[in-house]
Parts: C-alpha cells; sequence; structure tokens
C-alpha cells in the first residue's frame, strides 16, 4: 500500500505559525491536491513530508522506499551550465535507467528540441518542465508536485496535466499543491483546502461544492472558499 499521511501536524518559524494540526491521508494511486493561496502553509507540508523540515509536533508518513519517489520543488536545483539532456544524465545514471527513457521523458515534457539547449538560456516554464521530466525519470510510485503548472501557458499546463493522470494510472500515488481552481477541479480525485496552516474542508471536489452549493457545473471551489474563509485564493 503507497500512502501519504499526517496527523496533528504543527509547524513554526520563529513567531509565525505556519501549520496548525494539520491532518489527512492519501489513498492509494490518487491524484490528491492540496489547495491554498500563498502563505497557507503548502509547501511546508512538501517539505516536511519530504525530510527537507521537521514537524514541532505530530506524525507523518510516506510509505513508500525512497528510491520511488519523485520530487518537482519550489527549487528547482537544475544545473545551469549543463544542457537539458545533461541535467537529466545525471539522474539517469542514479536510477540506472536507459538513455530511451530519459529522452522519452524530455518529449513528454515538450522539451524534446531543446534536448541541446543549454538551462540556463530557458524560460522559466521551459526549466519547470524539465524539473518535470527529472521527477517523473524514474517513473516514480509517489510524485510530490508543489504547483507543476505555474508559469505555464495553458496548452503546455493541459499537457502535464495529460502526463500526470497518465503517471496515476500507471499506479503512481500524485501529491500536488496548487493555488489554480481549474487544476484542482478537474484534476485531482480529492483536495484538501489549506488556510492560514489549517485545513479548513477536505473531499472531493464535486462532493465539496455539493456541501456549499457552489456550481457545480464547473465545481466552484473558488466561491467554497470564500464561504470558508470570508477571501479568495489570492
Amino acid at each position: 500500500m503507497i500512502s501519504v499521511s499526517m496527523k496533528n501536524v504543527c509547524k513554526a518559524f520563529g513567531s509565525n505559525q505556519v501549520l496548525q494540526g494539520v491532518s489527512f491521508e492519501t489513498h492509494n494511486g490518487e491524484i490528491f491536491g492540496m489547495l491554498g493561496p500563498s502563505g497557507a502553509g503548502k509547501t511546508t507540508i512538501i517539505n516536511i513530508l519530504t525530510k527537507q523540515e521537521s514537524a514541532d509536533s505530530g506524525e507523518c508518513h510516506v510509505e513508500v522506499g525512497s528510491n520511488q519517489i519523485g520530487l518537482m520543488l519550489e527549487n528547482d536545483g537544475l544545473f545551469d551550465r549543463l544542457s537539458c539532456l545533461d541535467n537529466l544524465i545525471v539522474f539517469e545514471d542514479i536510477y540506472k535507467i536507459p538513455r530511451s527513457r530519459t529522452l522519452e521523458a524530455l518529449e513528454k515534457v515538450g522539451l524534446g528540441d531543446a534536448a541541446k539547449t543549454v538551462v540556463n538560456q530557458l524560460s522559466k516554464g521551459m526549466r519547470q518542465r524539465l524539473v518535470l521530466a527529472r521527477a517523473v525519470l524514474h517513473k516514480p510510485k509517489i510524485l510530490f508536485l508543489d504547483e507543476p503548472t505555474s508559469a505555464l501557458d495553458p496548452m503546455t499546463a493541459r499537457g502535464i496535466h495529460k502526463l500526470i493522470r497518465e503517471l496515476r494510472e500507471g499506479g503512481s500515488t500524485i501529491f500536488l499543491t496548487t493555488h489554480n481552481m481549474e487544476e484542482a477541479t478537474h484534476l485531482c480525485d480529492r483536495v484538501v483546502m489549506l488556510h492560514k496552516g489549517r485545513i479548513v474542508e477536505q473531499g472531493c471536489p464535486k462532493e465539496i461544492c455539493e456541501r456549499y452549493n457552489a456550481k457545480k457545473e464547473s465545481f466552484d471551489l473558488e466561491s467554497v472558499f470564500v464561504q470558508l474563509t470570508g477571501g479568495g485564493l489570492e
């Protein structure tokens, strides 16, 4: 069983209480979204789950081997003086995968023609796609994605969504953060809505919207967020 969970997790940086009693659990093979504005605590949750930060209290578990985790985080960690392909070859050697899979990953994120382009010549959106290619290179069982389509144009974002769904269909569990309502409602099986370090609602988007009489045809989570917090995602 592959799962990610937190139970009553709290985290503060100095006097700033970032997380307050956060509890949730993913289901095996689902796309699980964490929805909230900047500063809500989404990235801190991913950092704790991936052991980049420690919780002050509470429990967290990621039930899978460390070499079966894929990461796409805020700090991209790319080698600016290497080409797109050479950036992935570093990890190709670590994971001991064939070159064909590396080239396939570049193609899937729309960077096949940019394989020899040096990273410091890439746009922000292209860098983001390269980080995603690196994250999925070894076909991980759990994939952590921190706002995977920010700065991407709508067409490229749809392609990334297609890749995420393919990974889920292949058995991966996807944990992603977003402040994009459309992304959350059309991509995620379930979402957690986070506000000022607290979970204010969770469940599948359609059921949440039905509970709050939001627009069912568009699964309008924005209006739910307004009802719950008195403000939207901005």
